[in-house]
């Protein structure tokens, strides 16, 4: 029998990463409604979802492997 114990952590860590993902986009939504009529507020959760995603896209860059030909 073959050792599944990578695949069950790779498995375990994005569960891990799809369940914040929801727990962010719920967050987002009540600072949005909270937010409601002010504009800076608005501005403060635009520039963080902003920095949030060059963090992400340079972590997937950086973690992506290059193909070999």
């Amino acid at each position: 029998m073959a050792d599944l114990s990578a695949l069950q952590a790779e498995v375990a860590r994005n569960t891990d990463v799809g369940t914040s993902v929801v727990t962010l986009v719920q967050k987002l939504a009540d600072e949005l409604e909270a937010a409601n009529g002010d504009p800076a507020a608005i501005q403060a959760i635009v520039d963080q979802l902003r920095s949030n995603d060059d963090a992400l896209a340079a972590a997937v860059t950086a973690n992506t492997p290059t193909p070999t030909p």
